[in-house]
C-alpha cells in the first residue's frame, strides 16, 4: 500500500516536472509571444521578487483571510440549517421549493445586489462568499441527516434521549461525511468568489494582483499570481483531506 502511494506521488512530480519543462522550450523557442506567455523562469522570478520585495504576501494572507472567514461562516449556517431541515421531513416539504429557486443561482450574479445594498466594503465581498459556499455544506447537511437509518432514531426514542441529543449522538456522526463533503466543494467556492470579488470590488488580495498583472501586461507576475492561486488551493485540499481523515477515521478503520 504504502509503495503504490509512493510510485503515484512519483508519477505525480514527474507529470509537473514535463509539464514545466515543455512549458521552458515553449518560452525558450519563443513559440508563444514572450509578451503573453513568460517561461517558468521569469515568472518564478516574478514570485520570488513579489514576496521578497513587493506585497504579494499581503495580498496572499487577504485572499486567504476572506476565504476563511465567508468558508466558516457558510459551515456554521449551513451545518446548523442543514440539520435542522434534514431531520424534519415537514421543514423540508416546505423549504424544498425555495432551496431549489435559490441554489441554482451563481453566486457572482448576486454581487450587484450585495454592492448596492452593502457597497463596495469587506463586508460586501464576505456576504458574497458565504452565500456561494453556503450551498455545498448545506445541501450535503440536508442529505446527509435525511438519509440517517431511520433505526437510529428508534433507538435514540427507545433511549429517551431529547432531540438535541439524537442529532448530536446518532445523526451527526451519521452524517458527517457528507457534510465534510459539502465543506471541501465549498472552500473550493470561497477561494474561487474570494478571487471574484476583489477583481469586481478592487479589495487588495491576489485577484486584485492578477487583475492589474493583466492590465499592465507584466505577464510574469499574472502567472506568478495564478500558480500561487493553484498552490493555494492545494494546500486547502489538502488540509482538509488531513480533517477529513482524522474526524472520519471510525470510517477508516470500518473499511
Amino acid at each position: 500500500m504504502k509503495s503504490s502511494r509512493l510510485a503515484w506521488l512519483a508519477a505525480s512530480f514527474a507529470v509537473a516536472a514535463l509539464f514545466v519543462w515543455g512549458w521552458q522550450l515553449l518560452a525558450d523557442y519563443k513559440l508563444v509571444n514572450p509578451v503573453f506567455l513568460p517561461g517558468p523562469d521569469r515568472t518564478w522570478g516574478a514570485l520570488m521578487r513579489g514576496f521578497t520585495t513587493g506585497d504579494l504576501g499581503v495580498k496572499l494572507l487577504a485572499t486567504v483571510e476572506r476565504m476563511f472567514w465567508g468558508w466558516l461562516i457558510a459551515s456554521l449556517i449551513g451545518i446548523a440549517l442543514g440539520a435542522a431541515i434534514g431531520t424534519s421531513p415537514r421543514l423540508r416539504a416546505y423549504l424544498a421549493p425555495m432551496l431549489e429557486f435559490l441554489r441554482p443561482l451563481p453566486a457572482s450574479a448576486t454581487i450587484p445586489v450585495a454592492i448596492a445594498l452593502l457597497g463596495l466594503s469587506d463586508g460586501m465581498v464576505l456576504a458574497v462568499i458565504a452565500f456561494g459556499a453556503l450551498w455545498p455544506v448545506l445541501l450535503a447537511t440536508i442529505h446527509g441527516f435525511s438519509a440517517v437509518e431511520p433505526r437510529l432514531y428508534e433507538v435514540g426514542n427507545a433511549l429517551r434521549l431529547s432531540r438535541a441529543a439524537v442529532i448530536g449522538k446518532i445523526a451527526l456522526p451519521s452524517a458527517s461525511p457528507d457534510i465534510l463533503a459539502g465543506m471541501r466543494l465549498g472552500l473550493t467556492v470561497a477561494l474561487i468568489l474570494s478571487v471574484v470579488c476583489e477583481m469586481i470590488a478592487g479589495r487588495d488580495g491576489l485577484g486584485n494582483w492578477i487583475l492589474l498583472a493583466a492590465r499592465s501586461f507584466r505577464a510574469p507576475d499574472l502567472y506568478a499570481g495564478v500558480i500561487l492561486l493553484g498552490v493555494l488551493g492545494y494546500a486547502t485540499a489538502v488540509g482538509i483531506g488531513l480533517l477529513e481523515a482524522r474526524l472520519l477515521v471510525w470510517r477508516n478503520r470500518a473499511r
